[in-house]
């Protein structure tokens, strides 16, 4: 399921060019107003992942992700605040290095203030799964061990050696951030920058843990479970909140995202959540017609009618057989294209038959 087809929009949309494609779908397809509701809601869930931007981007990168419920995993959007000093009018001295930390000051880090939070937050960590197409028949449970850091068991995030105490940091009085002012040609600017002596804590212990040095974490091997919807395709993405690397002295954990790759059987295409494979009959069932056992995706067999004077490439449609749709609610097709099988080796009396077959214009 693409999200840019769903609501008819290129790729490159504007935010404005989303919202007037959503309220055009939304009032055709609304129940109240007699419309579909499986469309409805389809078109509700594109909307809310492409008119937020970091959920677009994430969107764009890993496709549609996935919390462990199966469901599009909620993530909060960037703070970016631009802090403007005002120009002092004197002439002043600078130095040439005061340009560059003026724009470093106004534009770098992505134009926002690092706060304290954001300073001791984990890292996200991506991990690549690779399941058989069989798999995504139903919702299951992939297992995997990842060596991440994690609160440390003696300190318990705090950082210090247990009894240990926790002081004011003289240098920031607590903040976790210093401020220098510079003159240049444009004026007086006043930079925040992270307090070098409790790097960006606040705080610093009287004797850091001896065994994570102080960091509040360490670096285990853990292992995790990733529930794995029905359906899901290759490069779609799960979320799963809380569990990359655990924050610096019990900041806010990172999350995990698991890519998926779905490795194809070789008798089976998919096309969106159809399915496609080709079954060979003889001559004389396609010219008579047949029941022929196949097997399906999942292992199990059934019956395919074959009709009479059935041509070579033929397809059949099995509703209910192909992938499971993310909504929930039924699956998609199995498509199955006929081939007439030519015999390499015929026996006499398969030779015979043939004869008298031709002779009667067969």
């Amino acid at each position: 399921m693409d999200y840019y087809q769903i609501l008819g929009i290129a790729r490159t949309a504007s935010q404005e060019e989303i919202k007037k494609a959503f309220h055009k779908l939304a009032h055709k397809y609304h129940p109240d107003k007699g419309g579909d509701e499986k469309k409805f809601k389809e078109i509700n869930e594109a909307y809310q992942v492409l008119s937020d931007s970091q959920k677009r981007t994430q969107y764009d990168q890993f496709g549609r992700v996935f919390d462990q419920q199966g469901t599009p995993g909620p993530d909060h959007g960037f703070d970016f605040s631009w802090m403007w000093g005002n120009r002092g009018q004197q002439e002043v001295e600078f130095d040439i290095d005061d340009i560059g930390d003026i724009f470093e000051n106004f534009f770098g880090a992505g134009g926002r203030r690092t706060s304290r939070k954001d300073h001791k937050k984990g890292r996200d960590i991506q991990v690549d799964i690779e399941i058989p197409i069989e798999r995504v028949l139903k919702s299951n449970v992939e297992k995997i061990n990842l060596i991440k850091q994690v609160v440390c068991h003696r300190c318990n995030g705090i950082g210090a050696e247990p009894g240990a105490k926790i002081k004011e940091c003289f240098s920031c009085r607590g903040t976790g951030q210093v401020q220098q002012v510079k003159k240049t040609f444009l004026g007086s600017y006043t930079t925040v920058t992270t307090c070098p002596e409790c790097k960006g804590e606040g705080t610093i212990p009287e004797k850091s843990c001896n065994v994570c040095r102080g960091e509040g974490r360490i670096k285990v091997e853990e292992r995790i479970e990733i529930r794995i919807p029905a359906g899901v395709d290759t490069n779609q993405a799960i979320k799963i909140e809380g569990k990359g690397d655990a924050g610096k002295k019990n900041g806010k954990p990172g999350n995990l995202y698991a890519r998926i790759l779905v490795k194809n059987n070789s008798a089976f295409e998919r096309r969106g959540d159809d399915l496609y494979t080709e079954v060979e009959i003889n001559f004389s069932q396609a010219v008579l017609g047949d029941e022929i056992e196949m097997k399906t995706l999942e292992g199990t067999s059934i019956l395919l009618e074959v009709p009479q004077a059935t041509e070579s490439g033929k397809i059949l449609r099995i509703s209910e057989k192909g992938i499971p749709h993310f909504s929930g609610y039924g699956r998609g097709n199995l498509y199955v294209e006929l081939k007439i099988k030519t015999p390499k080796k015929l026996s006499k009396k398969q030779t015979e038959l043939l004869e008298e077959l031709k002779k009667e214009g067969l």
